[in-house]
Order: structure tokens, then C-alpha cells, then sequence
């Protein structure tokens, strides 16, 4: 609904009610929960019942938070857009006009003709309640204007008063932690030139601390795979902003006349039902996007822990063999494969096959590979170049880089790597033209694309270069894969460091770290879930011990984090004994029986008393069918572990609980609860819900995997 001075916007449980002034740009009012249909009466009174003061009376102060807040409407948070023409500040006073493009949608348009600035802005909720917002601002002057951020906002309740934000490392990505929402304007930067593995990743604004199935809770992220900027301004005087947007270095986004610069898009979901409800409407959007993968996620066998750079051609086609065997659908050779890659200082940006390796090239394997009914994928690292290579040889002029630090010094030589220049017309197409020409020789299915190295001092023709070599990235994934249709990509950064949505608006999927073990997985797996919906998610049973922590853990707990997202294998499973063999092979028949569900459904994640005890499930759309997965990442606190109530089912159906075994057996010690040990259970859905089953005292890194199916 829209009229000249109100604009409604309601889909999927969600609304978003602007205030639309005589003067300046519209207001946000209420961004949360349906309010059903409203006139435009109820919609007046609701904008005098929200608003905190009336004329003639005056305050130094914001009375409400526009779409871009500046000093000029009195915020006293940082400004949504910081603007420069000739080293002059730009403070505009626009005049606006909002038209509503559906019943979920809205397009903003502001004209300053004094600053000589347009700015557009674009409202919608989205599949699930989920709001994008992003904003494009033109120069209609005469001089260059440079923009130093252009930010995304939306208010969320005083009664907000806890902020959840994200951190971590390589091999322990989105790491969680939760706050008291600090008063004033706080902020967190990634300046990795890539997210990196201490990405803001979400920012989450809640009434305490957020629980898994219950409360209000407000996040944002941004669509952007390079340098970004999340933020909270909680002043005294204002309303509490949420935001995001995308930071550049100074000079990087310079607009001639004419020019314009359109943000990342800003992710904003609210919830009413917790951290899952978050996620839901994440999942939602996700899955209701034309180029959301749409066939089954095979199971995979990638051959880094397997084999690392010591390819032998005959060891790898027998690994190849073994994994048909055992169920695998796409075989990834990772790296090693390209001239002279003995190591990781060798190589890089020379995508040609080694014939000291693979004397009859890779030709052989890619047939044994489609020949044994499985895809065949392969690795490359498109984004960066070796000095010992004989691209950076021939084209030193190539590299994203500061010439004063080439070569650097061995302190800082970031992993004996450099950045390709993208942006550069000449090393895009050399690089298009050399991946092109493999993926069509030996009929690739499938690229592990990889970027393992920060980009610093990222200098592109004299100005910050970060900005135009992430959208060159983005053109060169997308060019491929039209010029290849039916190409998948995963996004790869040393594992999780670019998991966001940007690249997945390119991507098919993502690998969530490098670290394989499963107890490190089972927090890494669930906070990257709370964006990305388990299909996208790359999780493999790696060997044990786990090479990236020395952790020894059984195959059936590897097995049951690996059933939590898009499952496979970075394994030497040629080393397997016969009875690991055989639960190997359950493992792949059993991910192909459920597969359907647990791509598809509603991810659960339980709120716990015992802090060693992690339970999630997933629940079918039609909530027919479920599986629950209980594991243990440390001991147990109490010897009676408390009962599992399992939340998300039709409280009116009855369900039958049956353990899979066919990944092997969980240990548990001290007792055995009956329905474990004798018949099985069938119950309705409000009962598992409220009085729910007692579990075993678990020994320590132990998982269950339990089915529900309705009577």
C-alpha cells in the first residue's frame, strides 16, 4: 500500500511501514512483525502514535531515522553517507518521492539539484520476510564526487539491548559473541580485501541474549565478498540504528559526472522465534531463487587430505575407482595438478596441466570419472599468481599490488602469493581463456575455486583496487558459467572466508573451513546456517586423526556432521578396512535416502541446559518427516542427561523414532533409556515436544541420528 504520506510493505509474517515527509527522505516506523492490513487512517494514527515529538516543538535531535541518516536531520550516529566534491563535504537536502513496485516493494528517488546528487534507494521483502535493501547514488554535477561509505540502516526497538556479533580464524570460522549493545556508534571492519575468517559475518540485535527457538532478534548482513563495515548506533537521543554497508579506502569509488555507484545489498531479517526464525527467512530467499541449485547435492570425495600435491596418476584413478564404489557422484581433484605445483610457492596463474605429473594430461582420469558415472571436478585458484610462475614472468604488470612491495619481504610474504589483477582487461580474459579451454577439453562439471591470501596494499592502476577486483571476480564466475551451462562453482577461502551472499549470487556452494574435524565442524556448520541453508554448506568426513587439530573421533560422529550439510569426502578412503568400508557405503546410501529432506526442510537447532550437548534437526515442509542429530562435544555435565524435546513437528501427528545405524553405533555409558534398548518409540508431536525422550548419558564426541517419520 502506498499514498503520499505512508508506504506499507508486508509479505511472509514481515512489515515494513515507511513515514514519507513533505521534506527530506522517508522514515522507517515499524520494520518487524505482520500488522495485518491497515487503511490509511490506522496508518496516520500509527505515525502519531510512534512519533516522539509534535510542532512547533523543536529538539537537537533525529525525530526519526531516515533511510540515510545525516547530521542535518540531527542524528548524532555516523551519518549513512559521507560524500566529498572537490574536497568540499556534501550535505544534502533531498526532496523524495517513494513508489511502491508491489505489495512488498518500494523504490525511493531523491534529487539534491544544489549538490548536483540523485540517490536511489530499493526496499523489498523478500521469499521468507526477508528484507534487501541497497541504494545507488548518482552524480548530476559537473565535478567528480568521491564516496567514502554509503550505508544501509534499519531501526530496531530500544528494548534491543544485547548485540551477538562474529569473529574467528582459519579453521574456526563464526565464532559467536554476545554482548550488552554498547551505547553510541560501534563498529566491525574486515579490511582482508576478502571477508576473511574474522568477518563481521551477521550482526545480530536481540532482547538479551538470543536463544535458538524463542524472542525477538533483528540481524543484518551484507551481500559483499570483499571489505566491509557492520555497525549499531545506540544513542540516548535516537532510536537504535542496525546497518551495514560496504567500506572503501579513500579515492577507491570516485564518480565522474554522470557516474553512479550501487551498494552491496543489505540483508535484514527479524524474527519472532529466535535464532531459527533468523535463519528461516534466510533459507527461505535462498531457496526461492531462480539459480538455487535445483538437483540433488551429490556426494562428493575431494582428494586434498587424501593426496595433498603428491599426484600420482595411478593412485588417484584407483581412488577414483574406490569411490564409485562406495557411492561417491563427484570426484574433485584439488591441487598439485598444474605446472611445477610441488608446493604452494610454485604455479600459480599457470592453468596448464603438468606433464611431469600427468604425462598423458588429466584427459585419462576425467574419462575414468565420467565413465564410472561420477562428475569431475577440479581445483583452481583464478585470483592469484606465483612469482616462480610464468605468468608473473611474462606479465609482472599483472599483479594487485603496491610495486614498492614486490617481492616482499620473507616476514611478509602472505603466503609466497600475490593478487592477479582482475580488473585488468588483458589478465581477465588470459585467465577466462585458460579455464575455459580445460572445463571444455575434459568435460569439467565441477570448480573448487579457491582465494587463500589476504589482498594488502591491493593498488590497481594508482587508486585501491579492492572494489573493481571483487566485481571483476564476480564477471569472470558468471562468464564461465554461462559459457558453460550446467557448470557448478564452490566458493573457497582457506576454507570459510568467503561464505557470503554476494559470491553466492554466483556460486553453487561453499566450502565452511578447511578444518575437517567434526567437533570444530559442529560449531562452524550451525553458524554458517544461520545465513546459508545446509545444501550450499561443504561437509566432509575427513580422516582421524583430523589433520588441521590431531583429534581423534569415531567414523559414525564424522559421519553424522557430515549428514548436516552438502556431504562428502576429503579422505584417503583408500585406506579404509572392510568394516569401515561397509560404513562408508551406508553413509552414502543413507545421505541419498534423506537428502531430499534435509535440503529442503526447516533447520531446528534445540535450546540445551548441558553445554557439551548440541541437538539439531531438520524438519520436512509438509512436517512428515524429520532427523534429529544429538551429539556430545565434551562430557556431560550431570550423569541423568536431560530429556530431548524435539521442537518443530505437527503437534497433531504421531511419529516413529528409529536410530540410524547404519553409520555404526554411538557410545553411551552408566544408562540405557528404554526406548533405545527395547521397542521403538511412536508418539504425537506435542508429546516429544513438551515431555520429549530421555537420552543417554553420552560419552564424550558421540552422535545419534534419529529419523521421525509420521504414523
Amino acid at each position: 500500500m502506498n499514498t503520499r504520506s505512508w508506504t506499507l510493505l508486508r509479505r511472509d509474517g514481515v512489515a515494513l511501514i515507511l513515514s514519507n515527509p513533505s521534506t527530506g527522505l522517508p522514515s522507517v516506523i515499524h520494520w518487524g512483525r505482520d500488522l495485518g492490513p491497515l487503511e490509511a487512517s490506522d496508518l496516520a494514527a500509527l505515525d502519531r502514535a510512534a512519533l516522539r515529538q509534535t510542532a512547533p516543538g523543536t529538539l537537537d535531535a533525529a525525530w526519526r531515522l531516515p533511510l540515510v541518516p545525516q547530521d542535518s536531520d540531527g542524528w548524532s550516529g555516523r551519518p549513512g553517507l559521507l560524500a566529498t566534491r572537490g574536497g568540499r563535504p556534501l550535505y544534502p537536502r533531498w526532496s523524495a518521492q517513494v513508489d511502491a513496485t508491489g505489495e512488498a516493494a518500494a523504490e525511493v528517488v531523491a534529487v539534491d539539484e544544489t549538490a548536483g546528487l540523485k540517490l536511489v534507494v530499493r526496499l523489498e521483502i523478500g521469499a521468507g520476510g526477508l528484507v534487501l535493501l541497497d541504494h545507488e547514488l548518482h552524480n548530476t554535477g559537473g565535478e567528480a564526487v568521491e564516496v567514502a561509505w554509503l550505508e544501509a540502516t534499519l531501526p530496531v526497538p530500544k528494548a534491543a539491548d544485547h548485540v551477538t556479533t562474529f569473529s574467528g580464524r582459519w579453521a574456526r570460522e563464526k565464532a559467536p559473541l554476545t554482548t550488552p549493545m554498547p551505547r553510541g556508534t560501534t563498529i566491525r571492519e574486515s579490511r582482508r580485501g576478502r571477508g576473511g575468517h574474522d568477518a563481521p559475518w551477521v550482526t545480530l540485535a536481540s532482547n538479551g541474549t538470543p536463544r535458538n527457538r524463542g524472542g525477538d532478534v533483528w540481524a543484518v548482513h551484507l551481500g559483499w565478498s570483499a571489505d566491509v563495515r557492520h555497525r549499531t548506533d545506540r544513542a540516548t537521543e535516537h532510536v537504535t540504528a542496525l546497518g551495514a554497508g560496504e567500506l572503501v579506502r579513500p579515492g577507491e569509488i570516485r564518480l565522474a559526472s554522470g557516474e553512479s555507484h550501487r551498494t552491496p545489498t543489505a540483508y535484514f531479517s527479524w524474527s519472532g522465534a529466535g535464532l531459527d526464525g533468523i535463519a528461516d527467512r534466510f533459507h527461505t530467499w535462498m531457496r526461492a531463487r531462480p539459480h538455487h541449485p535445483a538437483s540433488p547435492r551429490p556426494l562428493v570425495l575431494n582428494t586434498w587430505e587424501a593426496v595433498y600435491f603428491d599426484h600420482d596418476p595411478a593412485r588417484v584413478s584407483e581412488l577414483a575407482r574406490k569411490a564409485a564404489a562406495v557411492g561417491v557422484e563427484r570426484f574433485v581433484l584439488d591441487d598439485g595438478w598444474f605446472l611445477g605445483r610441488r608446493d604452494d610457492r610454485v604455479g600459480l596463474g599457470d592453468w596448464e596441466v603438468d606433464a611431469a605429473v600427468w604425462p598423458d594430461g588429466l584427459e585419462p582420469l576425467a574419462e575414468l570419472v565420467h565413465s564410472l558415472g561420477m562428475q569431475f571436478g577440479l581445483w583452481f585458484e583464478p585470483e592469484m599468481v606465483n612469482l616462480d610462475s610464468d605468468l608473473a614472468r611474462s606479465h609482472p604488470d599483472w599483479l594487485l599490488a603496491n610495486p614498492a612491495s614486490v617481492p616482499s619481504p620473507a616476514e611478509l610474504s602472505f603466503r609466497t602469493q600475490y593478487v592477479l589483477d582482475l580488473a585488468n582487461p588483458e589478465a581477465y580474459e588470459y585467465i577466462c581463456k585458460q579455464m575455459s579451454a580445460l572445463v571444455e577439453r575434459l568435460g569439467i562439471d565441477f570448480i573448487k575455486w579457491d582465494h587463500n591470501r589476504d589482498l594488502v596494499e591491493a593498488v590497481h592502476d594508482g587508486a585501491p583496487g579492492v572494489h573493481e577486483q571483487t566485481r571483476a571476480a564476480y564477471r569472470l564466475i558468471e562468464r564461465l558459467k554461462t559459457d558453460h551451462p550446467g557448470l557448478e562453482i564452490e566458493s573457497c577461502s582457506s576454507g570459510g572466508a568467503r561464505t557470503d551472499l554476494g559470491i553466492l549470487q554466483y556460486t553453487d556452494r561453499v566450502w565452511a573451513s578447511d578444518s575437517n574435524d567434526p567437533v570444530e565442524r559442529q560449531e562452524i556448520q550451525r553458524w554458517t546456517e544461520l545465513v546459508l541453508p545446509p545444501e550450499l554448506i561443504g561437509a566432509h568426513v575427513g580422516p582421524s586423526p583430523a589433520h588441521s587439530t590431531g583429534r581423534a573421533t569415531s567414523l559414525p560422529y564424522r559421519i553424522a556432521t557430515s549428514l548436516q550439510g552438502s556431504a562428502g569426502f576429503e579422505w584417503d578412503i583408500l585406506s579404509c578396512d572392510e568394516e569401515e568400508t561397509e560404513r562408508i557405503t551406508g553413509f552414502g546410501s543413507l545421505y541419498k535416502e534423506l537428502r531430499s529432506l534435509l535440503h529442503t526442510g526447516s533447520v531446528v537447532h534445540l535450546d540445551s541446559c548441558d553445554p557439551a550437548l548440541r541437538v539439531r534437526g531438520v524438519v520436512a515442509p509438509d512436517r512428515s518427516e524429520a532427523v534429529f542429530t544429538v551429539a556430545t562435544v565434551a562430557s556431560l555435565e550431570e550423569a541423568q542427561a536431560e530429556r530431548l524435546c524435539l521442537d518443530g513437528l505437527d503437534p497433531d501427528r504421531r511419529y516413529h523414532v528409529t536410530v540410524r545405524s547404519e553409520i555404526g553405533d554411538a557410545k553411551w555409558g552408566w544408562t540405557t533409556p528404554a526406548w533405545l534398548g527395547g521397542e521403538p518409540v511412536e508418539l504425537p508431536g506435542r508429546v516429544l515436544a513438551e515431555v520429549g525422550l530421555q537420552l543417554p548419558g553420552l560419552w564424550p564426541v558421540q552422535a545419534l541420528v534419529l529419523h521421525l517419520t509420521a504414523a
